[in-house]
This record gives C-alpha cells, sequence and structure tokens, in this order.
C-alpha cells in the first residue's frame, strides 16, 4: 500500500491538470505558432511558466485504484499486477484464472 500522501497529491496533481489544460493548451498554441512575431511567442511561453508546475499533465503518475501502486499499472483495467492476481485468484474478474503447477 502507497502512503497516503503519495496518493493524495496525485489526486491533487490530477485536478490541477484538469483545471488548467484549457489555458495550457492555448498558450502552448500560442507559443508554437510560427506565423506570429516572436516577441508574442515568448509572452506566451512566459505565462506558461507562471503556471503551477503541478497543473502539467507530465507530473501524473498512473497508480493503482486499490492500492496506490506506482509500478506494474494496467492502463486499461486501472490496476496493478498485485491487485490483478489477489482479485483473479479470488474470482472476482470474470474469465480470469490464475494458474499454478
Amino acid at each position: 500500500m502507497a502512503k497516503k500522501s503519495k496518493i493524495e497529491r496525485n489526486k491533487q496533481r490530477r485536478a490541477l491538470a484538469q483545471r488548467f489544460a484549457p489555458k495550457r493548451e492555448a498558450l502552448l498554441a500560442t507559443a508554437n505558432d510560427e506565423s506570429l512575431p516572436m516577441e508574442e511567442r515568448f509572452e506566451a511561453r512566459l505565462k506558461l511558466a507562471e503556471l503551477p508546475r503541478n497543473s502539467n499533465p507530465t507530473r501524473i503518475r498512473n497508480r493503482c485504484e486499490m492500492t496506490g501502486r506506482p509500478r506494474a499499472y494496467y492502463r486499461k483495467l486501472g490496476i496493478s499486477r498485485v491487485a490483478l492476481r489477489d482479485l483473479g485468484s479470488r474470482g472476482m474478474i470474470p474469465g480470469l484464472v490464475k494458474s499454478s503447477w
């Protein structure tokens, strides 16, 4: 089980990224538009740098919904391999059978 602080910090990052997504997208479009003058593009980059760092979607870490584990995360299921194996051995996932020999 991951630390509660890590899980909560990641939730805050998701909320910030969602809140600032339209503004960040508009500023990035302005900054990357080669047809605009250099001063305007530079000003957009400065405004982009003023946004909170945690509002950047690259700072979000995929974590297991059940345990908060950051490694071995299956995007399609939203859980880690450990949680998947546990649910499979309990028969909670239809069609999944844990094999052992």
